[in-house]
């Protein structure tokens, strides 16, 4: 009865391996949750006041340039914040490989606009530089997911 050694040692083999198949499995699940995050206020359908007693500007948008799919001066409006990724649940969907599901997201916060790289794989350029964590953005700011590239358009209200 020599085999016997061998199939219990065969058997902890097999556990060894489906616990850490399981415990891979966790820590993506947990690296996903990690990833998204609480929704902006904006998306609430609240819109703080900004500094000065200001609202943020609702006249701004996102405009292609180049590639992702995307025509070039598709304009989306930016009222109540945007993400941008490769995923469906992406409010601008892109057709980039260098993209992540949820890659970056746009959003107004008082009376400014702001970028935020959502720990993509890749990152996001604003101007040439890349994005850590947020930044906020001005007129005309060039902003690069892969060989994907939008403009940041504010247009703002004259009294």
């Amino acid at each position: 009865m020599d085999t016997e050694p061998i199939a219990v040692a065969l058997k902890f083999g097999f556990l060894a391996v489906l616990y850490l198949f399981l415990f891979w499995v966790a820590q993506s699940a947990f690296r996903e949750l990690r990833r998204t995050t609480a929704p902006a206020p904006e998306a609430t359908g609240i819109h703080p006041i900004g500094p000065g007693g200001r609202a943020a500007a609702t006249d701004a948008c996102l405009v292609a340039a180049t590639g992702g799919g995307l025509e070039a001066g598709e304009r989306f409006d930016l009222f109540g914040g945007i993400s941008i990724g490769r995923s469906a649940d992406a409010d601008v969907r892109i057709e980039d490989r260098f993209a992540s599901g949820i890659h970056a997201r746009l959003y107004s916060r008082g009376a400014s606009y702001y970028v935020e790289d959502m720990n993509s794989t890749n990152g996001t350029f604003l101007n040439g530089g890349r994005l850590k964590g947020e930044a906020e953005l001005k007129d005309l700011d060039e902003i690069r997911i892969g060989g994907t590239e939008f403009r940041f358009e504010l247009d703002v209200p004259r009294s």
